[in-house]
């Protein structure tokens, strides 16, 4: 890959973000090392308003230091024309005005973090969207819709499928189930009517997406409905996977990243076995940051 360095003896000053839907994580890089890791609110205007998205960027750079950069690598869900790069780019270029400043969809930085130019990235974090390369450059996505129109399979979607589940549950007149239980006792609610004003008084993704792992909890309780909620998420990764390389023709690699899928062994584990038994053999889940996925992008070697 070709390196951004302007000479052999001067060393690359880098500053990594992805910017997700919840957070934004900020990583300065001097050549491969990393020198400075900050995570502020999300900068994704997508899910807040410009002036929050600024301010989150504000107290990023502010934080990382050393106001002397040669270069920034922004991933962000969301980057689906020309004019939302642009868009990006200008939010960042007033904090960093004599950098270059590049910016990739969030997607990108996965697959790069996997140590890979080429392949099919996989992110399950708050939102998700899937988003493959091959060698004759061509691309291919499926999802990044955002929450109102997909994100099957992420955060935000588990904690939503929990209360729909919850009320489902409540009106058919059943017996309250683990996910239930916990999920009332989690969001401080009696019962499962209360959940409808909640959600819709506290509609932000990011609250709802903590609620995720309510969901995994209950599944190694033996709850046979979050079992379901899960096995819907797999399809739903799975079918878009199967997409994406078939529109690509390729098989591997696959690299998953994303909050929830790092956090969750049993998420990986089910997800490995459904998409081995579609053919894709060589997965890589991601055991730190895509953040980190910047450094490949600019050509320095960092494989921590």
């Amino acid at each position: 890959m070709e390196s951004t360095h302007a000479s052999e003896s001067a060393p690359l000053r880098l500053i990594a973000l992805d910017i997700g839907g919840t957070k934004t994580h900020a990583v300065r890089y001097l050549d491969d090392q990393i020198v400075a890791e900050v995570r502020t609110g999300s900068a994704n205007v997508q899910n807040v308003s410009l002036d929050e998205a600024r301010q989150a960027l504000r107290e990023a750079f502010a934080e990382l230091g050393e106001p002397q950069v040669d270069l920034v690598i922004a991933g962000a869900g969301g980057i689906d024309t020309d004019a939302d790069s642009l868009a990006l780019r200008k939010l960042i270029e007033p904090f960093v005005p004599d950098a270059e400043v590049r910016v990739v969809h969030d997607t990108r930085l996965i697959l790069a973090a996997g140590q890979s130019d080429l392949g099919i990235a996989v992110i399950l974090g708050t939102g998700s969207a899937i988003w493959g390369l091959n060698s004759a450059g061509q691309t291919a996505r499926y999802g990044g819709w955002g929450y109102l129109l997909g994100d099957e399979a992420a955060g935000y979607w588990f904690g939503r499928e929990a209360v729909r589940h919850a009320l489902d549950e409540f009106n058919r007149g059943r017996r309250e189930s683990a996910l239930t239980s916990s999920l009332l006792e989690h969001v401080e609610c009696a019962n499962p009517e209360e959940l409808i004003g909640l959600f819709h008084k506290r509609s932000s993704r990011e609250y709802w997406a903590r609620c995720a792992p309510l969901v995994f909890q209950a599944i190694a309780a033996g709850d046979a409905a979050a079992e379901e909620i899960l096995q819907q998420a797999i399809t739903f990764v799975v079918t878009k996977v199967c997409v994406v390389a078939g529109q690509l023709g390729i098989s591997a690699p696959i690299v998953l990243g994303g909050g929830v899928i790092e956090h969750q062994p049993i998420y990986q584990e089910r997800l490995r076995a459904a998409l081995a038994a579609e053919g894709f053999e060589d997965l890589r889940f991601l055991a730190r940051s895509p953040v980190h996925g910047a450094a490949f992008l600019a050509g320095l070697a960092d494989d921590r």
